[in-house]
């Protein structure tokens, strides 16, 4: 697969560390963002910057990259108009290890809740699942060749004694039985053929206990010192062959990929080109100043000031460096303000970003241009039952200007009113559509009006529906 930005093509299978941050100017950055999140020019701006700094860090030499951190950005906007969006579609450009964590999920050391360092331990886990799945993906071809012979060897067992004592013609006539077979094999001809294989019964989940670093697991452990406690018995089974190729697959890939060495990529992308998003640090915002249940907002910011300075945090898999982690924090801080966050953790957000509010305009964008438009979505999912729908201008604008009007009237939740208008917008032809196979249907602005204007017309509805 590869992909194309102004005529330069990146072979994404190819893909290591570094290969596309360095492929990625800021401005492609910003094109590639501009196909899913309409407007914010200077949010993206300011991530693609971001990124590319990245780059450039390890460009320089080691003693003087150490040195530069960072810069961490702060988005500042009401919900529904893209933070979160911007800083995922960021990490997938990029293939890094990216996590979305709210601020207030976490709380004071001593208090009962998650604490801080566990947002890295998880980054490592998504980080190992990735470049566990590209270490497969490179030993795939390998392992099901290495399949294809267990299975023929169990279809056609070796008989060793046989062989040595065997003329050459009967050689000859067993590795002509084998190519035979080897040929029904991969045209699926023996894939309802019983056969009999050894498996390895399933591990137990690993236990989890709680430290001062948070839960761990010591499953894998346990089963290092006394192996079989967890599984790895071995039992014979009786499966159709198609159902056994997937076991023994699995198998081979397992036996295949290094973990040790996955482990190392995967703790070396954390650190290098890790992504955290930082969701509702306004709900921790503020200073305390007296007794009560919020009393660990402050704490949980002092907290979190070490892991975003730069600190090492141990996990399963070794410890990590979070000093070139880049930390994007969002908020939509209607009561409290960036200020009110205590100062070193307000120095470790350099960049501020503000998101405006999104309008009628924005929203006809947002349901036609983008790649995963709504409009684009609903006519492929109806498509599935044989029915054609058509959107008129007219019709698309209504439902814009619809979702601007509730916004303001209501509470301002941005794109995410699109859905729940498209939805109702929808609501009876989706029920009906089975029945309507073969047929077009043209939404009008007419049709819209129809659909909501019950709704529109009884506040107290129209806070329940919309």
């Amino acid at each position: 697969m590869a992909i194309e930005l102004e005529g330069k093509v990146i072979k994404e299978d190819s893909l290591v560390l570094g290969d596309r941050e360095s492929e990625l100017t800021p401005q492609q950055i910003v094109a590639e963002l501009d196909k899913y999140i309409i407007g914010q020019k200077a949010a993206k701006k300011a991530v693609a910057i971001a990124l590319r700094n990245r780059f450039r860090r390890r460009k320089l030499p080691p003693e003087l990259a150490d040195e530069i951190a960072p810069k961490n950005i702060l988005m500042i906007g009401p919900t529904g108009v893209g933070k979160t969006e911007i800083s995922r579609r960021l990490a997938k450009l990029t293939s890094s290890p990216f996590l979305k964590i709210e601020a207030s999920r976490f709380t004071e050391v001593g208090y009962v809740g998650r604490d801080v360092e566990s947002m890295i331990r998880d980054l490592v886990r998504i980080a190992v699942d990735m470049v566990k799945q590209e270490k497969i993906k490179e030993i795939e071809k390998k392992a099901r060749a290495n399949v294809e012979e267990k299975l023929l060897d169990i279809l056609l067992p070796h008989n060793r004694r046989r062989e040595q004592t065997s003329s050459p013609e009967e050689q000859r006539r067993f590795q002509e039985t084998r190519e035979k077979l080897r040929r029904q094999l991969r045209s699926g001809a023996l894939d309802e053929r019983y056969v009999e294989i050894e498996v390895k019964e399933k591990p137990a989940p690993p236990f989890e206990f709680v430290t001062s670093n948070g839960f761990e697991e010591i499953g894998i452990q346990i089963q290092e010192i006394i192996p079989g406690i967890f599984g790895g018995k071995t039992k014979k089974r009786r499966v159709k062959i198609k159902e056994a190729r997937e076991i023994l697959l699995e198998d081979e890939e397992k036996r295949l990929v290094d973990m040790e060495e996955v482990a190392r990529l995967a703790i070396e992308r954390v650190e290098q080109s890790g992504i955290i998003f930082l969701d509702e640090l306004d709900k921790v915002a503020g200073r305390e100043s007296g007794h009560g249940p919020d009393v660990s907002r402050e704490g949980v910011q002092r907290d979190l000031l070490p892991i975003i300075e730069g600190t090492t945090v141990s996990t399963r898999f070794g410890l990590v460096r979070t000093d070139h982690i880049l930390f994007i924090a969002a908020g939509a801080f209607h009561v409290t303000k960036p200020s009110d966050l205590i100062p070193e953790l307000q120095g470790r957000f350099p960049i501020r970003v503000e998101l405006t509010p999104l309008t009628k305009e924005d929203f006809v964008r947002i349901l036609t241009e983008t790649e995963n438009a709504l409009i684009k979505q609903y006519k492929a999912l109806l498509a599935t039952e044989g029915v054609e729908i058509e959107f008129t201008p007219e019709a698309i604008e209504e439902i814009a200007a619809i979702a601007e009007k509730v916004n303001e009237e209501a509470e301002n939740i941005g794109a995410r009113r699109l859905h729940t208008v498209m939805e109702k917008v929808m609501e009876d032809i989706s029920f009906e559509a089975p029945n309507l196979a073969n047929k077009k249907i043209v939404i009008t602005k007419d049709y819209v009006q129809k659909q909501l204007s019950e709704i529109l017309k009884d506040q107290d509805l129209r806070k329940f529906i919309l």
